[in-house]
């Protein structure tokens, strides 16, 4: 782990938040998926967590003391809907928070889909005890890329 991880705090995010958790969304989603072609456009992706995500969902940000909004995650009961860093800020451990408190918001087990191409985000999950349990062909999913289903049970 690079940097450290004591200027950064975690919480529920606000109605003020849902700009800067997009914009962390889609400065992560830009660098960690370059090859994969998004279905919203940048301002449906801002509407989305506006109108939807923030207000409706379980939406968390990590906020640095001299950065703002870092990171950005959305629980919805088991599912671990969304988890994107600011890119300067991976490798700094909030991930791995991240993940903590959503095992411990969701106590009986997790399930995400992650990309097949993002191989980073394989490796962090199953360092944190998710495994691989079901691989599609993408045509379930918005982007229609190959995906990869994946759970924790305690």
């Amino acid at each position: 782990m690079t940097g450290d991880r004591t200027n950064v705090s975690v919480r529920r995010a606000l109605p003020s938040d849902a700009g800067a958790a997009a914009g962390v969304w889609l400065r992560s989603f830009a660098a960690a998926l370059p090859g994969v072609v998004r279905p919203r456009s940048d301002a449906e992706v801002r509407d989305h967590f506006r109108r939807v995500l923030v207000p409706l969902r379980e939406t968390w940000v990590a906020e640095a003391a001299d950065a703002g909004v870092v990171g950005v995650m959305v629980l919805e009961g088991e599912e671990l809907d969304q988890l994107y860093l600011a890119p300067e800020w991976r490798g700094r451990g909030i991930g791995d928070l991240f993940v903590a408190l959503a095992k411990e918001r969701s106590p009986g087990g997790l399930a995400l889909w992650t990309f097949q191409v993002n191989t980073p985000a394989h490796r962090f999950y199953e360092r944190h005890g998710f495994t691989a349990v079901r691989r599609t062909d993408g045509a379930g999913n918005e982007e229609r890329e190959p995906d990869v289903r994946y759970v924790w049970r305690p």
